[in-house]
């Protein structure tokens, strides 16, 4: 395996996007992959073409960090969740902004429903106020218009780190504080399903793309995949370092995790001394086939393209890198 990834490194040369003053929170492909979404605590959010790296436009409304992104299948709306206690919601062409949702708290995170017609954002427990979960029709222009949910669910215990849509619409998947997974009836608001099996914060939630597996990243040092819609636990990987975001190869049975040592405790800038590499796992076999280096600080978020053939990774040093894969990747086996 060592050989092969060898070779991998040597080829596959990234495509380097440097826009941002400050580590990325988020990168994003649209649903067709020619548009690849950046966000930071830096608050301006680009988009790029994603077969070239060439940036086409910047999003300025925000006066916070990006904590959280989200577009709408047919790529026309872009949501984004912000330090601010706002979220917004723009055309993504034009980069106008079309309704600003107003909270009390940081939004942590957003998503859309598969039919693009539901916007869930949930906000932080912070200055004195509990953590939501607000549901928002994006067709009623009156409750976007005075930040009036037709739905909230208060968090009365662990707050909301990570929220996406489930497998079908009926109902969302989050990740808490504590390392538990939730699922939420929107419709009711009723807890539906937990299970508690990270140690520490989740820190990101990703689908497979047929949106029946569900890989989560934790700072318990392991990556965790479950059945979407019953949570059983189907595999464990595990590293020895914070794992910031996870990923499911939609073309390949592979895993791909990023993350390293907390920023803080880095203290020399080499690249192999806070272990920054992606690690790419054997979904089934749950053993590591390889490592691509490059970032001078640790993975937070990690994005496939849609196709498989791509993947893009940002990184505490501020640089998004995004990866064509070359023909060693798919010649590769794996020997069992």
């Amino acid at each position: 395996f060592q050989h092969y990834f060898k070779q991998i490194n040597l080829r596959m040369k990234p495509i380097l996007l440097q826009a941002h003053e400050r580590s990325l929170t988020k990168i994003l492909y649209n649903k067709d992959g020619d548009l690849l979404f950046t966000a930071s605590k830096h608050n301006l959010p680009n988009v790029w073409w994603s077969i070239n790296g060439e940036r086409l436009g910047t999003y300025n409304g925000h006066n916070g960090a990006i904590w959280d992104m989200a577009v709408t299948t047919d790529s026309m709306t872009l949501c984004t969740a912000s330090a601010d206690q706002s979220a917004i919601l723009w055309d993504t062409e034009t980069g106008k902004i079309m309704h600003q949702l107003t909270a009390k708290s940081p939004v942590r995170s957003c998503g859309f429903s598969l039919t693009n017609n539901i916007l869930c954002v949930t906000t932080d427990k912070a200055m004195n106020q509990p953590c939501f979960i607000k549901f928002y029709d994006v067709r009623d222009g009156t409750q976007l218009e005075n930040s009036a949910p037709f739905r909230e669910i208060e968090m009365t215990d662990s707050k909301v780190n990570r929220m996406i849509w489930g497998t079908v619409e009926d109902y969302i998947i989050t990740g808490h504080e504590n390392g538990e997974l939730r699922q939420y009836d929107w419709k009711t608001g009723e807890k539906i399903k937990t299970v508690h099996e990270h140690e520490h914060l989740i820190k990101d939630l990703q689908l497979s793309k047929d949106r029946t597996m569900l890989v989560t990243a934790s700072k318990d040092t392991t990556a965790k995949l479950f059945d979407a819609k019953d949570f059983k636990e189907l595999k464990s990987f595990k590293t020895d370092r914070p794992v910031n975001s996870a990923a499911i190869s939609p073309l390949k049975h592979h895993i791909l995790l990023g993350g390293g040592q907390e920023a803080m405790e880095v203290t020399t800038s080499h690249t192999k001394s806070g272990k920054f590499e992606a690690r790419f796992f054997h979904l089934i076999f749950e053993e590591e086939i390889g490592r691509v280096k490059g970032h001078f600080g640790p993975i937070n978020t990690l994005a496939f393209h849609p196709s498989g053939k791509q993947y893009s990774s940002g990184a505490e040093d501020g640089y998004v890198r995004i990866h064509d894969f070359d023909q060693s990747y798919y010649d590769f086996e794996y020997d069992f």
